[in-house]
């Protein structure tokens, strides 16, 4: 599911339709009935199909969307996805909106899934961050799934991650990471970012229970496993900062549990789909 699904498709029909499509409007005969195609050009993993769904019901409520394939399939250029059937001038209307939607989360899930497949069997959790499109972040975060990762937090309300600058408005590690633990119930874990071992112990011995191991080396990493492991055998270790593709399969080998990864979004590229009438 993806929350709030009706007002962000809203909000993009807003933004590009104004006050009206003119052209449309201008050139097609409102009674006039098609289906058109919607299809792969590259080979990609499908993602967003609830999504234009979503924008050709929103635009035009007698149009109707029939999948040609599911949900995070892997499908080869030339593919049909779906078929658009009903007026055409709400098909033209609303084909942008559909297009963009369904670009963007394909590339986030065809750009996740090489990911997941680069560590596949090593047991590590691959999750993406809050680094997102402003207003996006529930469609960007639901095609990560699909492509076969997990979510971190969603916002600032969904868990606690006691950050750097969080340390240096506290005063310190222990300050920031006590005061946290004292102020959430005892469902909450506290996670704590740490750039070095010594405050990575800091940050055990005032009750965090999840350390992110921020910008270590593989060597730093390896390191701090062996020592956390002996020392803190129930904290849950996350790698996190600069994680590339290249450099995931190392990084897991160091048997961290968790490897977050804000480029699955934020590297992505658009795929290319396009919308053809049929005749």
């Amino acid at each position: 599911m993806i929350p709030d699904l009706s007002s962000t498709v809203a909000a993009a029909l807003r933004e590009d339709l104004g006050h009206g499509d003119i052209t449309t409007t201008a050139v097609v005969d409102p009674s006039t009935h098609g289906r058109a195609h919607v299809a792969a050009r590259v080979p990609m993993v499908v993602c967003g199909l609830p999504v234009i769904e979503e924008v050709f019901s929103q635009v035009d409520g007698r149009s109707t969307v029939t999948r040609r394939v599911r949900e995070g399939d892997a499908v080869d250029a030339g593919a049909t996805l779906a078929e658009v059937s009903g007026p055409l001038a709400g098909i033209l209307t609303a084909e942008r909106v559909a297009l963009n939607f369904m670009q963007r989360m394909s590339g986030v899930a065809t750009w996740t899934r090489r990911h997941v497949e680069a560590i596949a069997g090593s047991g590590v959790r691959l999750v993406d961050t809050r680094k997102t499109t402003p207003g996006l972040r529930a469609v960007e975060k639901y095609a990560v799934r699909i492509g076969g990762a997990h979510n971190h937090r969603f916002a600032l309300d969904d868990g606690v991650m006691v950050k750097d600058n969080h340390i240096v408005a506290a005063g310190s590690v222990t300050a920031a990471v006590t005061a946290a633990r004292c102020r959430v119930h005892h469902l909450v874990k506290v996670q704590c970012e740490v750039d070095r071992l010594e405050q990575a112990h800091e940050a055990v011995a005032a009750g965090a229970e999840v350390l992110l191991l921020d910008n270590f080396t593989v060597d730093q990493l390896t390191e701090a496993v062996t020592v956390l492991r002996a020392s803190a055998p129930g904290v849950v270790l996350e790698a996190s900062g600069g994680v590339k593709l290249e450099t995931l399969p190392a990084i897991a080998g160091t048997g961290v549990d968790v490897i977050s990864c804000g480029s699955l979004i934020h590297q992505a590229r658009w795929i290319d789909i396009g919308l053809d009438f049929l005749t």
